[in-house]
């Protein structure tokens, strides 16, 4: 299983972090070992300032090479939630010097991914989602101001990896990143209903 993310898909979060609205798609990936296994979160020994990034992700559940975009929706069938903790400190160090983030994106643990749940559900041109930290609102998403939908990232991904049944994608953060402290309590809703709960260590 691949975990392919998007970096930069909302041009308020790629303002609060200063950074340029891409023209195309910003991708890294993150192993399989990132996802947790639990629903507590321990912050990592070599960061002081791990940020929450909650972002909708697509299941992939017909694998694929050179997809076109009009096809591009036969090829995930479910949808989640996931948080993609950064080790912003660490990552901030690596931009500096020109050198991959994986270190600060892969580490055990970073990818927290809810349940999936049938995309027939739901209107992902306008699909709503918010994170919660310790019952305040921190993140308040929606999918109509993404900058490259699913069918566009799914079309642009599979140019250079083959897609696999069982692969997540990571569609990007909206604006409202920010640091976990240990005691935190997160809870993520698609709409109104509660679908991932973590407690940070």
């Amino acid at each position: 299983m691949k975990i392919i993310c998007i970096g930069r898909n909302y041009a308020e979060h790629a303002a609060e972090l200063g950074n340029e609205v891409p023209d195309s798609p910003v991708i890294f990936m993150k192993p399989d070992t990132a996802v947790l296994k639990s629903q507590e979160f321990y912050i990592p020994e070599f960061s002081d300032d791990v940020h929450y990034e909650l972002e909708v992700v697509l299941k992939i559940s017909k694998g694929g090479k050179y997809i076109q975009q009009e096809h591009a929706a036969k090829h995930y069938d479910q949808i989640g939630l996931g948080i993609d903790f950064t080790a912003r400190d660490l990552q901030s160090k690596l931009k500096s010097k020109g050198l991959p983030w994986e270190l600060a994106k892969g580490f055990d643990g970073s990818a927290v991914v809810s349940e999936f749940f049938d995309k027939q559900k739901y209107d992902l041109n306008q699909l709503s989602f918010k994170l919660e930290k310790n019952s305040e609102t921190v993140q308040d998403g929606d999918t109509s101001l993404m900058i490259f939908r699913p069918e566009e990232i799914i079309a642009f991904v599979s140019q250079y990896f083959t897609l696999r049944t069982g692969d997540l994608i990571f569609t990007g953060t909206p604006k409202g990143v920010g640091r976990v402290a240990e005691g935190d309590e997160l809870e993520a809703f698609i709409e109104e209903t509660k679908v991932l709960s973590l407690r940070i260590r």
